[in-house]
């Protein structure tokens, strides 16, 4: 566990970056940290790096003041990496780079550690849940717990889980207790869609496909068709997951198009496939029952490949 405002004691200018195509909890760990660091260090340049993300995570404070990491040169003396690995950090990279200081938290099981120091703990919840660890509980404010709320929500998928500890469970009413409107930030940010949203997941699930015995299901967007809805890859939250309810279904995945024969690969298991195996194969990483990768090809393509390390799993269980 770091304390995080002894480790930033004797820095100037402090850099935080999440992975690229940030999702709720690297948004909610990054901005919690930053609004923490502000808060108590006033004397030092803080900075918060992430790319664009959906606009319904704007209900949290600051998010006004996010820079973008395009062409980052600036020098900080210390730079967080929080929610991956920084290879995932994208433009962000060379800053973390060339820190003096380089810190690393994270729960994903397939980061090795890539800071002077690191807390990464793969069997947390959320980075949401270890950047509180770093915290002194009685320098939070309203505003920052509503933030790690934020990433522990969409990380647990509303604490149903199985990355849910006790732990988690008394954070979150540790959290609860600064008295911002938890029912509304839930519904705003986890489970409301727009009308064009609803649109392509339920495409995306009528024309899916069962595969390996019906042990599986995969659902795809081109771009031909992201196109046509005017969707990009901030209109995807929840289609993986939808899928993955589909009764008898121990695997789903989830890919769209990037640009021509590049594909962005979601994948969800309920523990019998490890997902971080087969993401890792391919280049990505994530957790056993949650993890992505990019593939590249057809779309018949990447559904063979990923055939057959999802079947080298089942032969290996069996």
């Amino acid at each position: 566990m770091i304390d995080i405002l002894k480790e930033v004691e004797s820095a100037e200018s402090i850099g935080i970056a999440g992975h690229i195509r940030p999702d709720g909890d690297c948004i909610g760990a990054c901005m919690a940290m930053y609004l923490y660091l502000i808060k108590n260090c006033p004397d030092k340049k803080i900075y918060v790096y992430l790319d664009d993300f959906s606009p319904v995570f704007n209900c949290i404070e600051g998010t006004d003041r996010i820079k973008k990491p395009d062409g980052l040169k600036h020098a900080h003396d210390i730079f967080m990496c929080i929610d991956c690995n920084a290879e995932r950090l994208g433009d962000a990279l060379p800053a973390f780079e060339g820190a003096k200081k380089r810190i690393n938290i994270d729960h994903h099981i397939t980061n090795t550690g890539d800071g002077d120091i690191n807390y990464i703990v793969p069997t947390a919840s959320s980075a949401s849940e270890l950047v509180f660890d770093c915290m002194d509980e009685t320098k939070i404010d309203t505003d920052i717990a509503k933030a790690v709320y934020l990433g522990i929500v969409h990380d647990t998928g509303v604490f149903q889980y199985s990355n849910v500890s006790p732990k988690t469970l008394k954070i979150a009413a540790k959290l609860i207790e600064y008295g911002f409107d938890f029912p509304k930030l839930i519904e705003e940010t986890f489970y409301q869609k727009t009308y064009v949203q609803n649109q392509i997941m339920g495409r995306t699930i009528l024309e899916s496909v069962l595969f390996l015995d019906k042990r599986c299901i995969v659902g795809h967007l081109d771009q031909k068709t992201m196109h046509f809805y005017g969707v990009t890859s901030k209109d995807m939250d929840g289609i993986v997951n939808q899928l993955r309810y589909t009764k008898g279904v121990d695997c789903a995945v989830f890919m769209y198009e990037t640009e021509p024969l590049k594909y962005k690969v979601s994948l969800r298991s309920n523990g019998v496939i490890d997902c971080s195996v087969i993401a890792t194969y391919f280049g990505g990483g994530g957790h056993v029952r949650a993890a992505g990768c990019v593939l590249e090809g057809t779309f018949h393509d990447a559904v063979n490949n990923l055939s057959k390390q999802i079947e080298k799993q089942y032969k290996e269980n069996d």
